[in-house]
């Protein structure tokens, strides 16, 4: 059996080298050959008992055979015909569609049904209880911020803003700079920034959301991790087996959480963490 923390794969270099090697078959099967059946998106709308701020996810959704890639978008950016051009369209013409979050999504099914969240994929999964929205995310903050290696006082960029990930970072003493694109503040009235590559340097750690793959932000925030040796670790509904591929090489550790996430439902959930071999605890 593979150990536990060895990499779905050989790393790759970056993104667009991923892409490159799925369009020419090195993965898997010709993505030429495979076409998506299925394609919906799922809205939410959510403000937990004794918050007082909400917020809203959309998320496009590809189902090829088995296997669900996501990407995350914006509200209310994705236009309707998204859906009508990725059913019944080969993964390869996807991964070259002009919207991001298709390419995106495209990737992750793709690699989803030929590297399945499984140890001998490299994953443990990682049971969330059933419960209440907000104790199933408080659950699944502790799988993520379990994954980060650093002593307290710590400061941690969290791109990506998630309150109960912030609460799990309060509980083991470490610091952090929020930060998200749309700026604000946080529940607890701190500024968010809005650029992260601005806000890195003065931090130990990088904690993203795979929604940096469909916005743009993942390739400069991995390559800034690399280049200064910090730990970059990935929480991700978006591209959950696309990240993955990237351990060990600016990517130390990743939560992946694939179709149907942790809100969806009331009942048992998991998730999947992978590390870097040699970085299990």
């Amino acid at each position: 059996m593979t150990p536990v923390g060895a990499r779905p794969a050989a790393p790759v270099r970056t993104y667009d080298d991923l892409v490159a090697d799925v369009r020419a078959g090195a993965l898997g099967p010709d993505p030429r050959t495979l076409r998506v059946a299925v394609a919906f998106t799922t809205r939410q709308a959510v403000r937990h008992d004794g918050r007082g701020t909400g917020y809203r996810n959309e998320v496009l959704s590809l189902r090829l055979a088995e296997a669900v890639g996501s990407c995350a978008v914006e509200p209310g950016e994705l236009p309707d015909g998204a859906l009508d051009d990725c059913v019944g369209a080969d993964v390869a013409a996807l991964l070259g569609h002009p919207l991001p979050a298709v390419r995106v999504a495209a990737l992750d099914a793709y690699l989803m049904h030929v590297a399945p969240h499984t140890p001998q994929h490299g994953a443990r999964s990682v049971a969330l209880p059933a419960g209440s929205s907000l104790a199933k995310s408080r659950a699944r903050a502790r799988a993520v911020v379990e994954l980060l290696d650093l002593p307290d006082g710590g400061t941690v960029l969290v791109v990506g803003v998630v309150n109960s990930l912030l609460e799990a970072l309060r509980s083991r003493d470490l610091g952090y700079v929020p930060c998200d694109l749309k700026g604000g503040v946080t529940e607890w009235g701190e500024p968010v920034v809005a650029d992260a590559l601005a806000a890195a340097g003065s931090c130990d750690a990088l904690l993203v959301s795979g929604m940096a793959l469909g916005n743009g932000t993942f390739e400069p925030l991995r390559a800034h991790a690399l280049r200064h040796g910090k730990q970059l670790v990935l929480f991700a509904q978006t591209g959950s087996a696309v990240l993955p591929r990237f351990l060990g090489h600016g990517v130390t550790a990743v939560c992946a959480e694939p179709y149907p996430f942790f809100w969806l439902d009331g009942g048992p959930g998991v998730v999947h963490r992978y590390r870097c071999p040699g970085g299990e605890r």
